[in-house]
């Protein structure tokens, strides 16, 4: 669980030689200044992986040194070594439990942590009956479970529960409290995926190898010793609400969904745009729980550099810097886990789910994906790839590469972000529609448009502009060119793409095994055609100019340009529903195969899952509005004698109706489509008779915690016992 950059490392270890003491930093003679957070907690970062120095220690006094575990093979080779090594480090600290650390399908949403895991003691008893430490490499590498209760989608018969873990060398093991957490894959007896990991990991090695084959025709040879080929790397930003516990107690959909299904707005929302990037308030728990959060990351090696507040009243945002994917998709299920974990101690409720708020803006967790090699070439940097391999057209021809995977493969990228929460997000003025184009800017695609129309040579130089503001204290600055596109799905920033509307409660795991895998079949098309003599600057104009169509610069919540994409014949799913079925599509059956990423029953098995996963969500989401109906809303209107007593007598029955559909229904597709229904089109209508009762029932019968209680942390804030403020 630790950043692979270098420069993370250095500045941690210089911020732990010039810390200061306490909460101050130096100010010369006019003395201390009180800063928000002490320096003295970085001499902390990454004390709690097994990786770099901390590694490279324990192994050591092993016979062996931290090298050993940059090869995978360590498992044949060093896993006693290992093992005694992580036994050390462990027991050292305190730890005496260790578990494989798994990711089950379908947990956005419903299982706190979106990880399994069976924790058990480094024990045994000698032969004096004695207990003692016990760990070894064949427990370390390797562990079996009961997987009969997780989500399988038929991969295996409730007489096949046989659940295998493989430890994932790629992503550091870790420890938390007295725990040793070890990344695993999750599969079946037959090496069928039940996990979020396993795909990855499999899409992962198929880019690395079309990649590299790419690469070598474009004047890169990457090939030879391990550790030397292309890697796939993300940044995520997490975007989540805080709300006064005491309030998030009094409200049963929070607490059972996420999302509040009734709700009347409140007179304030986000129409002033006040929230946005406000300086965080020490006068509420809010910026006491970040600076907490910070500081439990850093102990795990999690670089989350940035906090600032959203758009919405109650958002915030962590963002860490960028890594190799796996351990950044490990890395983000514990920021999500400490973040629920540390709300409480603040007097708070963390809320991950997409949209648990009517007409504010929902969270997503953008995806910043890019690749490069091992030794830091990045392939999506202009200047980065083409000095690499000494060609002017290695870029525009990755570029039109990754142009003919959005094209082709949109509607996957569709798929992978069919979280239940974003039904709500998509094309509201919060997260790109559910169209599937990408953004290049105007100096790229004027640049690549003369490439695959043969009117220009030589290589793409990003441009700058210089901005005067007239003033004599603010000289003149650069800025890049291109402006950036926030209404864009997939648009590239320099080096890397942002995929902008991934959920916020999802496990990142599919969306980027999508992303790699439609990259990789692209990248092993044009290898193909290379080695059968034809030249990469004619496959690349041939490419783009095919898929040109998918490159779209304009603003897309626009109705008109929604209406010019969908008749471009770009990718456009509406429903979660629909788009999660396209999974099983012929084209991504195939691609999945092709690429070694799935197989037809694991599309087909991880379809039904998520299919159930909906389903599920959505009756969860009906019966609390039944409990809230039957148990808050009518008392509170037979209180008050006032309101549509009758209406919300039909709304129970209704829902009820439509749940019993559901449950007739044969197939978990055939479920999900009618729970779409009954969520984005009859539950819509009772919230609005719920909203109405709200909005005449006085407010001492209403029982129920509102969104004037729940969204505005800044003016409930409890005034401090004047001691504390004034000190003599």
């Amino acid at each position: 669980m630790i950043a692979s950059s270098a420069a993370v490392r250095s500045l941690a270890a210089s911020l732990s030689r010039t810390a200061a003491g306490g909460r101050t930093a130096s100010a010369g003679a006019s003395g201390a200044v009180r800063t928000f957070a002490s320096v003295d907690i970085y001499s902390d970062f990454g004390k709690g992986v097994f990786t770099g120095k901390v590694a490279d220690e324990y192994l050591k006094k092993q016979g062996a040194d931290g090298s050993v575990l940059k090869d995978p093979n360590w498992t044949k080779t060093h896993a006693d070594v290992v093992a005694a090594a992580v036994l050390d480090w462990a027991t050292d600290n305190g730890a005496n439990v260790y578990c494989h650390w798994f990711q089950p399908m379908a947990a956005s949403g419903v299982r706190h942590g979106l990880t399994g895991q069976v924790h058990n003691m480094m024990l045994k008893f000698n032969d004096d009956l004695e207990p003692v430490y016990d760990f070894k490499g064949k427990t370390l590498i390797k562990g079996e479970t009961d997987g009969s209760s997780y989500p399988n989608g038929g991969l295996r018969g409730t007489h096949q529960a046989g659940g295998y873990l493989a430890i994932d060398t790629s992503s550091p093991i870790f420890m938390r409290g007295d725990t040793i957490f070890i990344p695993s894959a999750f599969v079946s007896y037959y090496g069928a995926a039940l996990d979020e990991k396993t795909p990855v990991l499999r899409s992962n090695a198929a880019v690395n190898k079309q990649a590299c084959r790419l690469l070598r025709h474009l004047g890169l040879d990457l090939s030879g010793e391990w550790g030397k080929g292309v890697r796939s790397n993300i940044g995520l930003e997490q975007e989540y609400f805080l709300v006064p516990r005491d309030a998030y107690y009094r409200r049963p959909d929070l607490q059972m969904t996420g999302r509040t299904v009734i709700g009347k707005d409140a007179p304030r929302g986000q129409e002033m745009c006040d929230h946005y990037m406000a300086p965080p308030s020490s006068a509420t728990p809010a910026l006491a729980f970040m600076q907490e959060v910070q500081d439990e990351c850093w102990k795990l090696g999690i670089p989350l550099k940035t906090r600032h507040r959203e758009v919405a009243p109650n958002q915030f945002e962590f963002a860490p810097l960028y890594g190799y994917n796996t351990t950044q998709i490990d890395q983000n299920l514990m920021v999500m886990q400490i973040i629920e974990e540390t709300a409480p101690k603040h007097g708070l409720a963390a809320l991950l789910q997409e949209k648990p708020f009517n007409d504010v803006n929902g969270s997503g967790k953008h995806n910043n994906w890019s690749l490069a090699t091992a030794d830091g070439v990045q392939l999506l940097d202009p200047k980065d790839i083409n000095e690499a391999t000494g060609n002017d057209i290695a870029f525009p021809v990755i570029m039109s590469a990754i142009v003919a995977a959005v094209d082709d493969h949109g509607d996957l990228m569709r798929m992978a972000i069919s979280s239940p929460g974003n039904d709500f997000r998509l094309g509201a003025c919060e997260a790109p529609p559910a169209i599937v184009s990408m953004y290049l800017g105007d100096d790229m695609t004027f640049y690549l448009e003369h490439f695959k129309d043969g009117k220009g040579k030589g290589a793409y130089e990003p441009g700058v502009k210089t901005l005067d503001l007239g003033t004599r204290e603010v000289l003149p600055f650069e800025v890049p060119a291109e402006d950036r596109n926030r209404t864009s799905p997939f648009p590239y920033g320099g080096s890397r793409f942002e995929f902008r509307a991934v959920g916020s409660a999802q496990n990142v795991s599919m969306v980027n095994a999508v992303l790699n895998t439609a990259v990789s079949e692209k990248f092993a098309e044009f290898a193909d055609r290379m080695d059968a003599g034809e030249s990469a600057e004619d496959i690349a104009r041939e490419t783009l100019n095919k898929h040109w169509r998918v490159i779209f610069n304009g603003d897309n919540y626009c109705d008109e340009a929604q209406e010019e994409l969908t008749n471009r014949g770009i990718w456009r799913i509406d429903s979660g529903v629909e788009a999660l079925h396209a999974l099983t599509s012929e084209k991504n059956v195939r691609l999945f195969e092709k690429m070694g990423v799935l197989t037809r029953e694991e599309c087909e098995a991880r379809e039904i899952v998520l299919h159930d996963h909906y389903a599920g969500t959505v009756e969860m989401e009906a019966l609390s509005l039944v409990d809230m109906i039957h148990q808050n809303i009518v008392p509170s209107v037979k209180a008050a004698k006032v309101g549509p007593l009758e209406d919300l007598f039909e709304a129970v029955k209704t829902i009820k109706a439509a749940l019993a559909g559901i449950h007739a229904a044969e197939t978990s597709y055939e479920k999900a489509q009618l729970a779409r229904v009954l969520r984005l089109e009859t539950m819509v209508e009772i919230r609005a008779v719920c909203d109405a009762a709200e909005e005449v029932v006085p407010a001492d019968l209403w029982t129920l915690a509102t969104y004037k209680e729940l969204l505005f942390l800044d003016t409930h804030v409890d005034a401090a016992p004047t001691e504390e403020v004034y000190e003599e």
